[in-house]
């Protein structure tokens, strides 16, 4: 056996049958042998390999034993003259395994290797090449020197930043994201200390190989996707500190006594500063906006008291100038967050909303004091004119910066294109169509630089940089099924001046995934477990039946005129209502092509009356009912009876 392939999963079914797809393309000529462990995932991911991927050897374990456990599980199982270790949120191009198989063979001190690896944007992940997080090392990386002084040797040693990153180098780490190793070598070193959970794993192995007389590799002949980048998790508390705690297990095993304390010293250092300073801009972000406007609103009532004390002759007390006013705007800020007003993305209906109530409360209040404790109504009414028109000009001048931290409006639909041929981008749009995600579809792309075969599509793939400026695209999704990795890679490379998000469509599958992330929300377009089967959904269906029977029976001299088949439609009326028929149900298909989906009655109509196509194949019916079935929502219904309201009658 020429290679073992590990691929340790949790819970990221998508990710993982993507990843397989496009190693069994990249082992089409390899002696090779594919595990799967899967730490007690809940996402099916299991079935999914079972039913999908029969040649994978699947290792189930009933607990999430950590990465390090679960490589060795698979490593004491294989037999393979080289292992690699391979993420699931990763796609690998065709010729991969080919070329870096080439490389270790022609040297054999060659103990681990790893490749050029992209986010889902292209985008060079600069993990794909480290040296050793020595004292002086983190000590340059903790406190910026290495961002800064990225192409200097001292300082920007951590991602050696200096190295070209097209060039073939010898280095200290490498990523378990794609770690290629000699099977001998790892005899020789050990396997992967089980110390470490998540994280460190890589660092320590790498270490170990070369103490161990051998040499790594970073190999950017071939490149892989890696959806996990330079994202979220890496700004969040618990990942700086599970990190970190595994930098610490490193020192504390490799390092001699005084550089180790010295390293604790550091890692402790940046724990504790990164949370305070996470802590910090929370919070920051969080009161901001509510502070700018309590002051600014405070600021417009005192000045307003002392333009109308010097106008009347005179004068407020104290406590009404530095007590009550106060009071006053902090109860405009109170009703403006009761509104939801600084919920993001910030609205100014609702700001507005708030102001109002406010003032409400301010007056009712002010109603029911003594004629003693009562003050000027003219400022509290020129205090609520002054709040509606300072917040919303602070949210106009905010809107204007476009910070992403503090979204201000509606946030718009992205503008899509779908590249691919006619029968995929079709099925890939349905898919699209039948999920949550919001969006403008825009057109379809033809995936070759040839001329386009009809009108169908809007261009062909040579002009995708031109579409993109003339239609204000946000995000393009190219299917699986007609590119290569390394096209998908390629393209995106091309773009990547371009602010673009990008997503790929795996074939045969129900789920559109990308961006640079597996943890960033709206990553992927894939159905939520709301399936028809439960009891809740069934009993929406049979209440929208009748109530959308009722309307039907009662408005019935008028809608009649707009169906084809009238008397069909009234006999349709009564059998939904009574439970005979139900108005939306599945398309038809051959018999027992559908029998693993959830019983429906017979439907007058189906979910593909919702899709502007004009024909269906087997397969896109077979993929509407999954999709029909899996995620019920009555919005869809109704949508589906508005659209197909002529053949109500069917």
């Amino acid at each position: 056996m020429k290679l073992s392939i590990i691929i340790v999963n949790y819970n990221v079914a998508c990710f993982l049958e993507q990843c397989l797809q496009s190693v069994e393309v990249a082992t089409k000529n390899i002696e090779a042998e594919v595990f799967v462990v899967d730490n007690n995932s809940v996402d099916r991911s299991v079935e999914m390999v079972r039913e999908k991927f029969p040649a994978v050897k699947l290792v189930v374990n009933h607990q999430n034993l950590g990465f390090s456990k679960a490589n060795n599980q698979a490593i004491r199982l294989s037999s393979g003259e080289y292992v690699l270790l391979l993420n699931p949120d990763t796609v690998v191009e065709a010729d991969t395994f080919e070329k870096t198989l080439a490389f270790m063979d022609s040297n054999p001190f060659a103990g681990s290797l790893g490749v050029k690896m992209v986010d889902g944007k292209g985008n060079f992940l600069p993990e794909s090449k480290r040296s050793l997080p020595v004292p002086s090392v983190a000590f340059y990386k903790i406190f910026g020197f290495a961002k800064v002084f990225k192409h200097s040797k001292r300082f920007g040693k951590y991602h050696l930043t200096y190295l070209n990153e097209d060039d073939i180098n010898e280095v200290e780490v490498l990523s378990g994201a794609f770690m290629l190793l000699r099977k001998k070598a790892l005899d020789e070193v050990g396997l992967l200390d089980e110390d470490y959970f998540m994280y460190g794993e890589d660092i320590d192995l790498s270490y170990r190989i070369v103490k161990g007389g051998y040499k790594n590799y970073y190999f950017p002949k071939t490149r892989i996707i890696h959806y996990k980048g330079e994202s979220t998790k890496k700004s969040s508390i618990n990942y700086v500190i599970i990190f970190y705690k595994a930098m610490q297990i490193f020192a504390k095993k490799h390092f001699s006594g005084k550089n180790a304390q010295l390293f604790n010293l550091l890692i402790n250092f940046a724990i504790w500063g990164r949370a305070a300073l996470s802590i910090f801009k929370r919070l920051l972000l969080r009161i901001l906006i509510p502070l700018i406007d309590w002051v600014l609103i405070y600021a417009g009532l005192l000045t307003a008291a002392f333009y109308w004390q010097s106008e009347r002759e005179s004068t407020f007390s104290d406590w009404y100038l530095f007590l009550i006013l106060p009071i006053y705007a902090a109860v405009w800020v109170l009703s403006i967050y009761l509104c939801n007003g600084y919920k993001k993305p910030i609205l100014a209906s609702r700001v507005s909303k708030g102001i109002i109530v406010g003032t409400i409360a301010i007056l009712l209040v002010y109603a029911l004091l003594s004629e003693n404790l009562r003050f000027s109504r003219i400022i509290i009414i020129f205090g609520a004119c002054w709040a509606f028109a300072i917040t919303n000009f602070i949210r106009y001048l905010i809107g204007k910066m476009h910070l992403k931290s503090c979204p201000i409006g509606e946030t718009h639909s992205q503008r899509i294109l779908i590249v691919g041929d006619k029968e995929e981008t079709q099925r890939v749009a349905m898919v699209l169509n039948m999920t949550s995600h919001k969006s403008e579809f825009v057109g379809f792309v033809y995936h070759r630089n040839e001329p386009k075969p009809d009108n169908f599509f809007i261009g062909n793939i040579g002009q995708l940089r031109d579409m993109i400026a003339i239609y204000k695209i946000g995000e393009v999704i190219l299917c699986g099924k007609n590119f290569t990795a390394k096209e998908i890679i390629d393209t995106m490379e091309d773009l990547k001046d371009i602010s673009l998000e990008y997503k790929i469509a795996p074939d045969e599958t129900t789920y559109i995934i990308g961006s640079s992330s597996i943890n960033i929300s709206g990553d992927f377009y894939t159905m939520n477990i709301n399936a028809i089967s439960k009891r809740e959904n069934r009993n929406k269906k049979r209440m929208l039946d009748i109530a959308i029977s009722l309307c039907l029976l009662l408005t019935i001299p008028i809608n009649i005129y707009f169906v084809e088949r009238k008397s069909l439609f009234l006999r349709n009326i009564f059998l939904c209502l009574f439970g005979k028929k139900t108005w939306v149900a599945y398309c038809p298909i051959e018999k027992g092509t559908d029998d693993n989906l959830p019983l429906l009655k017979k439907g007058v109509l189906f979910p593909t009356d919702n899709l502007n196509l004009r024909t269906f194949n087997k397969e896109m019916i077979m993929q509407v009912n999954n999709l029909y079935a899996k995620d019920y929502r009555i919005i869809n219904d109704i949508k589906t009876v508005f659209n197909g309201f002529r053949h109500l009658g069917r």
